[in-house]
């Protein structure tokens, strides 16, 4: 895009820098790919009014799986206790599916994500199916390469794979490489360690799905369960690979330890996730198969960063983050606005390493926002406003363009 050198200076009801409070009738003054400044009513002078919307970071979506984007209604969700017929479900629907087909799946998620205001994405990917979407579009991304693996020879082979993608990562202005050992239930303890080791000598993130179901939990800790049937009938089945816990997993196997813990749904509070470590809760997807209530206040309590993903199309009705905000709303009404707002914003950009650069409105940072239509109410704490479910279309800027 072409590089603007004039200032332009945007108002709103609200403006919510996320990084400080909420500025009623505030303004946003970009120049170029950039944010100029944030200032309070009556400071500066605005060029346009985007009227009765808030202003808010560019949305920032740490886990979803784009090549799942066209199983939506396809696989519907279990029960908790069920989960991996689930599973069976997405691995015959991955296996039906043509190259083509996945890359057209990824292609209609990333729009969906576009749609909705995502500035910033974490997408696991097979075989890292999704970094030439990611990387040509107007969005910031982490492709997490996947690595599957609980054979000795697989996992072998996953980290070769591994060591050849470290030592030259793509990059791109907008993209990077992450890497994501699956679960413990799916990689050996071997490749868990081997991956991560690799992914610090050569800074990249690394994500994994822990502590997702209840038969995740009864596999580490006792190898019995729907899991174990569901692996001896995959062909996969190696006890000797398993780590005897998710806690354990946490405390004991890794050292240095991953970056993103992915679900955490079953994983109790009091194991340290380490610092700088995020937990990433999906909602709606937890909801859909009703997991129990998720202990994402207990992580906060204790200083552990939480941010809120969408996970697929196969579990979730769509990949608007912002959607998931919402329905934590209406579930936990006392649960505070702004800190909801962070969490798919600033923590979500904390979590994916790009918090330098986008998910907060500052000065210096790019100009990556979201105009969002707000209900014509008046409430007192104006994060009800944003969170509250109301229709109009979203109009978002990203690198200081407006996305068309």
């Amino acid at each position: 895009m072409s590089e603007r050198t004039e200032s332009r200076t945007f108002t709103a009801r609200w403006v919510f820098p996320v990084s400080g409070p909420p500025l009623p009738n505030g303004t946003v003054t970009v120049r170029g790919e950039h944010i100029e400044a944030v200032l309070p009513h009556g400071a500066r002078a605005p060029d346009e009014d985007v009227g009765n919307a808030a202003i808010i970071p560019g949305l920032v979506n740490p886990h979803t799986h784009l090549d799942l984007s066209g199983a939506r209604g396809l696989i519907p969700p279990t029960d908790a206790d069920h989960f991996t017929d689930w599973l069976r479900g997405v691995i015959d629907y991955r296996r039906t599916r043509s190259p083509e087909q996945t890359q057209a799946d990824i292609r209609a998620g990333l729009t969906e994500c576009l749609r909705h205001g995502t500035t910033l994405i974490g997408d696991i990917a097979s075989e890292g199916a999704s970094w030439d979407a990611l990387a040509g579009a107007p969005t910031r991304a982490v492709v997490f390469r996947e690595f599957i693996g609980l054979g000795v020879e697989r996992a072998a082979v996953a980290v070769t794979v591994a060591e050849a993608i470290a030592q030259a990562p793509p990059q791109t202005r907008n993209c990077r490489m992450g890497f994501s050992p699956h679960a413990p239930y799916s990689v050996r303890q071997t490749l868990l360690e081997q991956v991560t080791e690799l992914a610090r000598l050569h800074h990249l993130p690394v994500a994994v799905h822990l502590a997702e179901s209840p038969g995740e939990i009864e596999l580490l800790q006792r190898h019995s369960g729907p899991f174990r049937t569901f692996l001896q009938d995959l062909g996969i089945w190696h006890a000797d690979a398993l780590s005897e816990s998710p806690d354990a997993w946490i405390t004991r196997q890794f050292r240095p330890a991953p970056d993103l813990y992915v679900h955490a749904n079953y994983l109790t509070p009091t194991p340290r996730i380490p610092q700088n470590g995020s937990v990433v809760y999906c909602p709606r997807t937890h909801a859909a198969f009703g997991h129990a209530p998720h202990p994402f206040r207990e992580f906060l309590a204790r200083g552990v960063r939480v941010c809120l993903g969408t996970d697929s199309l196969a579990s979730n009705p769509d990949l608007d983050v912002l959607s998931e905000a919402r329905f934590v709303r209406t579930r936990y009404p006392d649960f505070p606005g702004d800190q909801l707002l962070r969490m798919v914003t600033l923590s979500g950009a904390e979590a994916l390493g790009w918090a330098d650069e986008t998910g907060s409105l500052e000065a210096d940072k790019s100009a990556d926002l979201v105009v969002v239509p707000l209900p014509n109410t008046d409430i007192s704490d104006p994060h009800e406003l944003v969170l509250a479910d109301h229709a109009g279309d979203r109009r978002t800027m990203f690198r200081g363009a407006w996305r068309t």
